[in-house]
Parts: structure tokens; sequence; C-alpha cells
């Protein structure tokens, strides 16, 4: 019997929940019809990309050799490319980035990859805070590391800086954040952004060594609330920013995103070619070349994002009061209401006979919880609240 990696199997065999919900949702749509079968599990974009996409799209490809839109870039990306999303971050938030900042990835995803193996060594541990996306557990143990879930204050999501001071320790290389969140849909505010970059400079000085940030940004620019979303590396200098045009332009099944490592960083030179180094090492060498040319000449600007709002709006109002209970979500496309009993797991299997397909909150560190992935038409929001309320009235009853 060939010998295999024990890890690689349990993980290509483990259950995702997520994955689980979708799956029941497809067999169920297959029996009775989509139009019977309201699927909040996956978060896929459902706005189109901009229209200037495709026209860069139609443009690059009638105008560029082939060879050379096609062929190979540099590992780290197209230069002219990286220049352009320097001069993007820099107009938008007053920074003075390079090219020789950024390493282009195969979406949020590479970049965490790229950043977690470039920082983690034997025995570190690295903290995030719960509910937290499911993938850091895998990245983080595939680097070698240990990650440990920080609970969260469950009123707001904000996070606790009592538990996080209890967490640290001089083990901990490095603390992943995730604002805009998934799944709560929070954003955290500067206040608790100013006060995390406080704690983590005194004890990264109590301990004799920097504790990373590292800031996962797919969601950066689906934010509703007025308030400007605070630019982390602006308040904290060694934090690294891993992001992906996934959300913003609605183009998940592209895989285009980078890793931003800033000069003021600590060590810069030795973590950005830690960062090449893992991505040598990975594989994740000259993401797309195609859409490195795409994503400079559309970096900062979004898909529509009003379709999210509007169902934002409409779902959380109509579930408040229906008596269900829910942090305001002011980014992303999630909500993650409070399950109607304290096992979520029974509480979806519960809305699965209205043919409501929610994932419970288990996964993502949070039990207690579900999420309802709102990207969807606004129409099946409209024809799923009936289900929601009876399901509420079930357990009134």
């Amino acid at each position: 019997m060939t010998q295999l990696s024990q890890r690689m199997v349990e993980l290509g065999t483990a259950k995702s929940e997520i994955r689980e919900a979708f799956a029941f949702a497809q067999a169920r749509a297959a029996e009775i019809g989509p139009e019977n079968v309201d699927d909040f599990s996956i978060g896929n974009p459902s706005v189109p990309a901009p229209d200037t996409v495709a026209q860069m799209v139609h443009q690059l490809v009638d105008t560029v050799d082939p060879i050379q839109l096609h062929g190979y870039t540099p590992a780290q990306g197209d230069g002219a490319v990286r220049q352009a999303l320097a001069d993007d971050l820099n107009r938008r938030y007053g920074t003075a980035y390079d090219p020789d900042c950024f390493y282009l990835t195969a979406g949020a995803a590479g970049a965490l990859c790229c950043v977690l193996s470039a920082l983690g060594c034997p025995g570190d541990v690295f903290l995030t805070f719960a509910p937290y996306f499911p993938e850091y557990k895998v990245f983080v143990e595939s680097a070698g590391g240990t990650l440990t879930a920080v609970p969260a204050n469950l009123e707001d999501f904000q996070i606790d800086f009592a538990a996080l001071e209890a967490a640290l320790s001089p083990q901990v290389k490095g603390i992943i954040i995730n604002s805009p969140n998934n799944p709560t849909g929070v954003v955290y505010s500067e206040a608790t952004i100013r006060k995390l970059a406080q704690m983590l400079t005194a004890k990264s000085q109590e301990y004799g060594h920097p504790i990373w940030l590292i800031s996962d940004e797919p969601y950066r620019e689906i934010v509703y609330q007025a308030e400007p979303l605070p630019w982390v590396p602006s308040y904290y200098t060694n934090t690294l920013v891993c992001y992906s045009y996934s959300k913003s332009l609605s183009l998940p099944g592209q895989r285009i995103g980078y890793v931003l490592v800033p000069r003021t960083a600590e060590d810069f030179d030795l973590v950005y070619a830690a960062v090449c180094g893992a991505g040598r090492a990975l594989g994740y060498v000259c993401a797309p070349s195609l859409f490195q040319l795409v994503v400079a000449n559309c970096a900062g600007q979004t898909a529509d994002i009003a379709v999210y709002r509007k169902n934002r709006d409409l779902l959380l109002t109509a579930l408040r009061e229906m008596g269900y209970t829910c942090a305001q979500p002011e980014g992303a496309f999630y909500l993650f209401p409070r399950s109607l009993e304290p096992d979520a797991k029974a509480f979806c299997r519960r809305a699965q006979k209205y043919d409501l397909v929610l994932v419970p909150g288990d996964s993502f560190g949070c039990p207690g919880h579900v999420r309802i992935s709102y990207c969807v038409p606004t129409e099946q929001i409209q024809r799923a609240l009936p289900k929601f309320r009876k399901l509420a009235e079930e357990y009134r009853r």
C-alpha cells in the first residue's frame, strides 16, 4: 500500500460544514427545483464584476501580444503591475509603498499561506479571534505553527482585550485579523485597531521580538458604514496585509491577490525575502498574468455593493423583528445571528425542513450561532423571510 501523508488524507476527507450545506442545497434543488430552495451557505459574490473589468480583458486580448499576455511574469508579479498597486494604495491612504513591497498571489488564501510559511517556525503560536474563517487553522498548521482562537465579545464581536492579554505569550509569533469579518460582517472600529496596536507594541517590547499583525482583507471595499475603514499598517508598523480581488471585483474564480510588506516593518528585507521564498517553496509563483494586468488597471474599483446593502437591510430588519439576535454587520455580506437553540447544528437541520440552508457557527469557532450569506438575489431573501418566520414560530411553540 502506498505510504501517504496522513495529515493530507485527513484534510482531503474532512467534512466542511459550508460545503455540506451547499451540497444539501444542490441536491434539494435537483429534487424540487431551485426556486424552492433558499441557500444561504456559500459566500460567492452575486453581483457582476464592474464593466471596466470586461472592457479591460477585451482590450488586453485584442491589443497585447498573446505570448506576452499569457506568459510568465517575475515570480513576485509584473513590476509595472506592482507599481500600479502601490500607486493605488498611496493615493488612497497617503502611504509611500513601492513595487518591491508587493508579492502577487493566487488570492488571499495564497497570500496567507505565503505569510504564515514565511513567519512560522516550530513551536510558534498564532492567534486569531473567534469566530474566524476555518481555513486559518489549516494554513497555520501547514506552516508548522499552532492556532489559538481568542473568544470575541459576543455582543458586538469587537476584540475582547482581556481575553487577548490572557492569550498572549512570548511564543506568539503573529495575530490574524479579518475586518470586515467572515462570518459576522463586523468591522473593527478605529478604537479597536488603535488599542490592539498599543497592546502589541507593548508586548513586542516586553518579549523582545515583534508580534506580527496579519490583516486578511478580502472584504476591504465592501463596507456600509460612514466612517472610513482603518488602514491597519498606519496604526501598527509590523502589519502584513493579505488582499484579494475576489470580492471587491467579483472575481473569486480568477485567483488574484497580493501580500503587502511595508518597508517600515521590522527586518523588511528579510521578511520580504521570506515571503518570496515561501512562494517558491509552495509553488505560488507568477500569479495569473492576464488578471495581473486587469487588476493593475482596475485597482480601487468595486462591484456594485448597493445590492448587498439592500439585502443586509432587508434581512437584518426582518430577522430582528422576528426575535433573532444579530450583531450589526457593517461590511462583507454575512449575518451571524444566534441560533434559536444552543445547538446550532440542530437548528440548521430544523431549518432544512423548510428548505432553508444555513451554516452552523461551530466550524467558525463560535457555537450557538449560524452564518447567513446574503450575497444572493434580493428576491431570494424576500421569498425566504416567511420560512425564517415559521422557524422562529416553531421555537416559540
